[in-house]
């Protein structure tokens, strides 16, 4: 990090610095050299997603808001957030004492508001009272994120897990232990728990509110995934979704994620 600029609350600590730096993809070859400090540009990303600026409204002492954008663009389209994100998410399982792949995953919807300008993918979610997005999460035991999909907030829980569960079963490692998927009572169905059990290999166990029970409840499982959710919220870019694409939503959550592993690590 150049040692002249001003720091921000949003920066990678310099052992944070060294950790990610051979997560990142090299230059590619045949084009002009890097001249950019690409961990300046991660920090830039990193300013984006904890403020909840514009891209245009970056500090100048940062790189070329063009420059950031592209690279936070090109890396979604390739993929590059995700893979970093899973060799973290493989160290963090790996330090606590865990198998580096996970049995067992907790998965639940948020439903949030949109930008006033934002207009792909965007429906109702009655239950909610809110027009905006989905945002279908699955993570682990321990809050890691596994996987995430963002939808209409209209798309019913069961479509958007089945959407994402699909999902995760393509890009799964044939060595992937992940089987029991534990949710709250609006994904729960027969039909749709055979369907999951038969054709993509999970369990579906739903952990219920008691019936008695009076004001908050801590239940079993379900409030890891109600921690990520809050995680999300800190964010200001992802308080509300004010991305054009779903895919750049996705995206800003691996970065957020990325940061929380690198903050545990380092």
């Amino acid at each position: 990090m150049t040692k002249t600029r001003k720091r921000y609350s949003s920066d990678l600590s310099p052992l944070q610095e060294e950790l990610i730096r051979d997560f990142l993809p090299s230059a590619k070859p045949g084009g002009r050299p890097r001249s950019v400090d690409i961990i300046e540009v991660l920090n830039a990303i990193l300013y984006v997603l904890v403020n909840g600026v514009a891209w245009r409204n970056l500090p100048g002492e940062f790189p070329p808001s063009g420059t950031v954008y592209h690279y936070f663009s090109q890396w979604r389209k390739e993929g590059v957030w995700e893979e970093i994100h899973e060799k973290l998410k493989t160290i963090v399982r790996v330090m606590e004492g865990r198998h580096q792949s996970p049995s067992a995953g907790i998965l639940d919807s948020q439903s949030v508001k949109t930008g006033t300008w934002v207009n792909k993918e965007v429906g109702y979610d009655g239950g909610k009272n809110i027009k905006g997005r989905k945002r279908f999460t699955l993570v682990d035991t321990f809050g890691l994120l596994i996987a995430v999909s963002v939808m209409a907030a209209s798309v019913p829980e069961r479509e958007g897990a089945k959407i994402l569960l699909q999902k995760v079963k393509e890009k799964s490692d044939p060595r992937a232990r992940l089987i029991r998927i534990f949710v709250d009572g609006g994904f729960r169905g027969e039909e749709f728990m055979k369907m999951l059990m038969n054709t993509l290999g999970f369990i579906i166990e739903v952990v219920l509110r008691p019936q008695d029970a009076k004001g908050f409840v801590l239940l079993p499982k379900r409030w890891v995934v109600e921690r990520t959710f809050g995680w999300f919220n800190h964010w200001r870019r992802l308080s509300k979704d004010y991305e054009v694409l779903p895919e750049t939503t996705e995206a800003f959550i691996y970065v957020g994620m990325i940061r929380l592993r690198l903050r545990r690590l380092a």
